[in-house]
């Protein structure tokens, strides 16, 4: 009989979390969130190397990012990759959420920072210590410019829609990786480029933070855990199966690898991953890519919402909330009003469309329309029209 062999430590966090996450419901500090456009495109997993510009497309939208320059060298920062500024992008978006500010404070040491983030000074050493890494990243992210583009129909008519923002317009930095433990008597902050920043806020993602925690060394898990939440969200309150083949899949967030098969053996042992720390996440059997189940639950719900018989106390942002709580009695979109909005804007999705209305709504209490359904396709034009 032959012993088992002990397990690594990646196995150990995610066996920790698994029992953590099965066990207890999460808390509000258990709360994090990633932007919707970060979600439907990705960041690129390993570095792309000295190019003009970086790309992404997954069906009408498309992410490019070009590099921030270092006004003292005039040598390129290169671009963000890996698991670090995922990191970085949870931790901005879920403080941006938190705060409503775009200015995010990092704190007086980059010890206190690193572990608001799961890293850690002591692991590694010289180029591939936490603290030099996440340095590393952190210029290529924080100088990064980020634009989406996309079609928009209106009327009736196709045109293109761009939207350019800078991550970050302000950087204030007190501290150094070469003395992570040194406070400062002054806090480190940035502060986000202001179009980022409502980018970014729009309608945020909910995530479980101690997952993000287990996932953390592989880019491809955490983007397929928040792609999953996300997806779980619409298959859910649709009410119908959500499938992506494979090599829909792989132009979303598989771009780095040379082929689908390679992407899909990859996508295998990161699925078995997300599956121990996701217990809301019900798959099907379709072959050819991955079926999410219309029994699905978001990774986080909202405050006070019962599941089967189970109450939550996860508080997420109101716009997340107003989308997940049933509506008022008579405050449905009808089938009629479902087919006119698939229509007109075939390339979206009504059911982002429709929790970004339930919020706007509850910011204007006091002024309820009398034609629910005639609102509703009055706000979609104005949506799609801003929307990449």
């Amino acid at each position: 009989m032959t012993e088992a062999k002990p397990l690594t430590r990646s196995q150990t966090k995610i066996l920790d979390a698994a029992c953590s996450i099965w066990g207890d419901e999460a808390t509000a500090s258990d709360a994090a969130y990633m932007a919707r456009e970060l979600v439907q495109c990705t960041l690129p997993h390993r570095n792309p190397g000295n190019v003009p510009v970086w790309r992404r497309k997954n069906g009408n939208l498309i992410l490019a990012i070009q590099a921030g320059v270092n006004i003292k060298t005039g040598e390129s920062y290169g671009y963000p990759y890996g698991t670090i500024p995922r990191l970085l992008l949870f931790w901005m978006v879920s403080e941006a959420v938190r705060t409503k500010s775009p200015r995010l404070e990092l704190g007086s040491s980059l010890n206190e920072f690193m572990d608001e983030l799961g890293l850690s000074a002591e692991t590694g050493g010289g180029k591939r210590s936490d603290a030099t890494r996440l340095k590393n990243q952190m210029d290529r992210l924080f100088n990064a410019f980020i634009s989406f583009e996309g079609e928009i129909t209106k009327n009736g008519r196709i045109g293109t829609a761009r939207l350019n923002m800078a991550v970050a317009e302000k950087t204030m930095f007190w501290w150094s990786e070469k003395e992570p433990d040194q406070g400062s008597l002054f806090q480190s902050h940035i502060e986000l480029g202001q179009r980022f920043f409502e980018a970014i806020t729009a309608a945020p993602v909910p995530v479980d933070m101690r997952a993000l925690r287990a996932l953390k060394q592989s880019p491809l898990a955490l983007d397929l855990y928040a792609w999953f939440t996300y997806t779980a969200f619409r298959a859910h309150k649709s009410g119908e199966a959500i499938f992506v083949s494979w090599e829909q899949l792989h132009n979303q967030m598989g771009g780095d690898y040379s082929e689908i098969a390679d992407f899909r053996r990859k996508v295998k042992p990161a699925l078995a991953k997300i599956m121990a720390v996701y217990p809301k996440l019900k798959l099907g059997k379709r072959l050819g890519g991955i079926e999410v189940l219309s029994e699905s639950l978001p990774a986080l719900q909202p405050r006070g919402e019962t599941i089967e018989g189970t109450a939550t106390r996860v508080p997420t942002p109101e716009s997340v909330a107003s989308a997940a709580t049933p509506p008022p009695a008579g405050k449905h979109l009808t089938p009629a009003t479902i087919e006119k909005f698939r229509a007109r804007f075939p390339r979206f999705d009504i059911y982002a469309c429709e929790a970004d209305f339930r919020h706007w709504l509850e910011s204007k209490a006091s002024e309820q329309p009398r034609n629910f359904q005639a609102a509703f396709l009055g706000f979609a034009e104005k949506w799609t029209a801003n929307k990449i």
